[in-house]
């Protein structure tokens, strides 16, 4: 089977261009499911509940998220009435969410999704990555060899490393956050699909999603400035990953680009 991964998408550009290119990416390219990384469709910084609710299953089938998921105040108290929505697996157990979960395919096979956390030069409290996805990883393959874990980090390093232990026992490893595509999609010696960075669904002539002016002012004088999202030109940067069922390891990963406006 096929699985298409879209990388974080940012503000109303980026949910627009998901809404219309993902079914389209979905049938071109045969996929049966999808995951996308929606943390940033609120202006930018985090989810909501209605913002997620402009989906419909034929776009996103799992949403996962990172270090924004709770930048809307509201969405702590959203979180568990949305079961497709995934925060980082290694956050603080006390909190509210989930961090992995089993969904089914429009193929009818099930599909396991992990979402987890970065440490390095990410400022927050959290578990080790690695300590938490063994646990995930394990409960998941009582019901499906199929499983895809997004992993929401900075550091090429970690995400490279976190690839490796892996490599084997689940379906692909994606990096998301730093919303730049990397150029090192590649199948790993055991047959996990590996990408640094999926990434983003966002303006191209931009910084990050947002707009390029004052993000140059910030760093060229230091003084705080509103980095406002930038709308406009959007593309969608993602991939597709071709799973052997019965195995659950990787046969193919091909990063797709598409423009939206």
């Amino acid at each position: 089977m096929r699985i298409l991964f879209i990388g974080d998408i940012v503000g109303h550009g980026g949910r627009k261009a998901v809404q219309a290119l993902s079914p389209q990416l979905q049938s071109e390219f045969g996929c049966d499911f999808c995951i996308a990384n929606g943390e940033n469709m609120a202006g930018g910084n985090g989810m909501t509940k209605p913002l997620l609710s402009e989906f419909t299953p034929e776009m996103v089938d799992v949403f996962t998220s990172g270090d924004h998921t709770w930048d809307q105040r509201e969405f702590p108290g959203q979180i568990d009435a949305l079961p497709n929505v995934l925060r980082p697996a290694n956050f603080h157990r006390s909190q509210p969410g989930r961090g992995w979960g089993v969904f089914t395919a429009r193929n009818g096979i099930k599909v396991g999704v992990v979402n987890v956390i970065g440490r390095v030069f990410i400022k927050l409290n959290t578990d080790s990555p690695f300590d938490v996805v063994d646990q995930a990883v394990a409960e998941l393959r009582q019901e499906t060899p199929i499983i895809f874990v997004d992993f929401h980090g900075e550091a090429t390093s970690e995400k490279i490393a976190l690839g490796y232990y892996l490599d084997g026992r689940v379906s692909a490893v994606i990096g998301t956050h730093t919303h730049v595509p990397t150029a090192d999609s590649r199948i790993l010696p055991h047959g996990t699909a590996f990408q640094c960075d999926a990434g983003m669904v966002g303006a191209r002539y931009s910084v990050l999603g947002r707009e390029a002016a004052p993000v140059i002012e910030n760093f060229r004088t230091g003084m705080p400035a509103r980095f406002a999202v930038c709308e406009e030109s959007v593309t969608l940067d993602g991939l597709v990953v071709t799973v052997d069922e019965t195995t659950g390891l990787a046969t193919e990963i091909q990063r797709v680009s598409r423009d939206f406006n």
